[in-house]
């Protein structure tokens, strides 16, 4: 008898990045779920990456998310490399971008078109921090 699968680094990266976007546009599980004619339980195991996303299904949540398929794998880690001791683990941020403060310190943020005011508030923030 096989053990359980264990879901991927990069699948579980994909389907927090799918929960992200959602939680962005304020839209529920049912609805995406609605949009790909699945239940909401499916949409729940993509988001975990207990279940996989195709290339043809991944296409069509990036659609209905208004967001390029590439936008999933942002920052995914590389299969294959090895990750440096010092490099910051993907959790943390997946931890803060599911977080009310998160998503809205997120959705503000990016609604800044500035680029050098954005940069100006990373600034800021940096400071902060290091106090």
């Amino acid at each position: 008898m096989a053990g359980k699968k264990t879901a991927s680094p990069v699948d579980v990266h994909v389907g927090a990045r799918v929960r992200m976007r959602r939680l962005m546009l304020e839209m529920s599980q049912e609805k995406l779920a609605g949009g790909l004619g699945l239940t909401f339980q499916q949409v729940q195991k993509y988001e975990k990456g207990s279940n996989r996303i195709g290339a043809s299904r991944l296409q069509q949540i990036a659609g209905i998310l208004q967001v390029p398929p590439d936008f999933f794998f942002e920052g995914a880690p590389r299969i294959g490399e090895k990750m440096h001791a010092d490099a910051p683990s993907s959790t943390y941020v997946r931890e803060f971008v599911s977080t009310t403060d998160g998503l809205a310190l997120m959705g503000a943020f990016t609604r800044i078109k500035n680029a050098q005011l954005r940069r100006c508030i990373v600034r800021l923030v940096e400071s902060i921090s290091q106090d």
